[in-house]
């Protein structure tokens, strides 16, 4: 570890693994129009959901279903794992956090049985969204691991 090194910026990587999508795609209006702001979408195919950055979690609902960080560098992110997946009641979802954890970059926070959510007819689609503002660009497209970087830039 150099001097400097608690001094370089954290890069945001990929929260989980999946097919990368534009917002644009997603099957919901509330998220392809960007009503709660820009982002994208990872199509799960793993049902890990890991923290993309450090920071504090903000929001953690008891179903499961979605996750809010603020990071040291006030980013706010919300993940949202699937669509309309609030109605399964957490069936499907294992959190693994709660609000108020601070939570280190690859942490998971919740384990989703990915078939389950699909047999219930609900989509696998999972928006990250950047509440604060930030435009995003994507950088890649297709497949994407969990802790891949280079995947957006956030301007």
């Amino acid at each position: 570890m150099g001097l400097f090194d608690f001094m370089k910026k954290e890069e945001f990587v990929s929260p989980m693994t999946g097919i990368l999508h534009p917002m644009e795609e997603v099957p919901d209006p509330a998220f392809s129009e960007k009503l709660m702001g820009d982002g994208f979408a990872v199509e799960l195919t793993d049902g890990e959901v890991k923290a993309p950055m450090g920071g504090r979690i903000e929001a953690a609902f008891p179903t499961g279903h979605a996750f809010g960080i603020k990071t040291k560098d006030g980013l706010e992110i919300l993940i949202h794992i699937g669509i309309d997946t609030v109605s399964l009641e957490g069936a499907g979802f294992e959190v693994q956090v709660k609000e108020g954890d601070t939570v280190k970059q690859g942490d998971v926070l919740v384990k989703v049985d990915v078939e389950y959510v699909k047999s219930q007819g609900k989509s696998v689609y999972s928006p990250v969204i950047f509440t604060g503002g930030q435009k995003i660009a994507l950088l890649k497209s297709g497949a994407v691991q969990t802790g891949d970087k280079g995947i957006i830039k956030i301007q």
